[in-house]
């Protein structure tokens, strides 16, 4: 389970007294997720997610984080809300780490991305970018470009211990990276709309969650993360061309990419794949055997990546 901050019942009492939300009737601690500890908390009065923010994530973000969410919430968007306690304060301490309680969304994650499902999110991910129009506060992209360089010398040489193909994907993925499209728009974006992250119900997005990469960065750098992340089989051998199609016209119906966009679509792609495979690669050579978190295998975005890296604008589904 990954709860790392237990929290008991008196802890739990003691918090809520700060609120008007009720009483607690049922809390439990939810196992996915490997960045906070989360509850599903059930009150006299409604449900809501208590989330416990773990080292991993810096303090000095949360606020900006909160403001998004609450930006998108009040814009009428699927996203979590943070509640605000009788002082009209969304961000509280717990047990030593920062706390914030959100609204509850109904709906589940999908196990396996189907074309519908990959429509809906395709205009989810426009309706967000329209909403984020007037959301102006910038924050850096700490897994940007620069980063990927650095975060490959991390992995010391190793790369050929999770499988011998990695080295040159990943040499060949820095090289293309190192002419990074330049002055597409910019916008606030999600960076990491995986399936995990997006809530369905009878075929319909209820809810985008976990915006704790979210950052400053070319909008259709977002479209090429969820692109990645939909429209290959789990374990990035199989490309969904129909996936595809319906991610990027349910998109483009919302908001309509520039030319330039467009063009980089798979440049932007290649460097969403790189970045995964990166991160992925050094969680894998870092993480201990007996660790909770279970480690993700890198070599399905290493096949993104060389997918990306021979695709043209028009095999994007665009």
């Amino acid at each position: 389970m990954a709860v790392y901050t237990p929290v008991s019942a008196d802890d739990l009492a003691a918090f809520l007294a700060g609120y008007d939300v009720g009483a607690a009737v049922s809390f439990k601690g939810i196992a996915e997720g490997v960045e906070n500890s989360n509850f599903l908390l059930e009150t006299t009065r409604g449900r809501f997610i208590l989330t416990l923010y773990e080292k991993r994530v810096d303090a000095g973000d949360l606020p900006w984080f909160l403001a998004l969410m609450g930006h998108l919430a009040a814009k009428g968007l699927p996203v979590p809300g943070p509640v605000t306690d009788a002082r009209g304060e969304v961000l509280q301490a717990l047990n030593g780490r920062p706390a914030c309680l959100i609204e509850f969304l109904p709906g589940v994650s999908v196990s396996e991305a189907t074309p519908e499902a990959a429509r809906e999110v395709g205009a989810a991910l426009g309706q967000m970018h329209r909403a984020l129009a007037d959301f102006t506060a910038p924050r850096p992209n700490a897994l940007g470009p620069a980063s990927w360089p650095p975060l490959a010398a991390r992995c010391d040489g190793r790369l050929g211990e999770i499988d011998a193909a990695l080295p040159d994907a990943v040499a060949r993925g820095l090289a293309a990276a190192a002419e990074w499209p330049a002055d597409l728009p910019q916008s606030t974006i999600h960076a990491d709309l995986f399936p995990d992250n997006v809530l369905m119900l009878d075929g319909r997005v209820t809810g985008l969650i976990d915006f704790y990469f979210a950052c400053t960065d070319a909008r259709a750098y977002d479209v090429a993360v969820t692109h990645a992340a939909w429209c290959f089989s789990a374990d990035g051998r199989q490309f969904f061309p129909e996936r595809a199609a319906g991610l990027m016209r349910c998109y483009l119906a919302e908001v309509d990419l520039t030319a330039a966009e467009r063009a980089a679509l798979p440049r932007l792609a290649a460097g969403a794949a790189l970045r995964f495979t990166l991160t992925r690669a050094f969680d894998w050579l870092n993480t201990p055997a007996d660790a909770l978190v279970t480690r993700k295998d890198p070599m399905a975005f290493a096949r993104r990546l060389t997918w990306y890296l021979a695709a043209t604008p028009e095999m994007m589904g665009g």
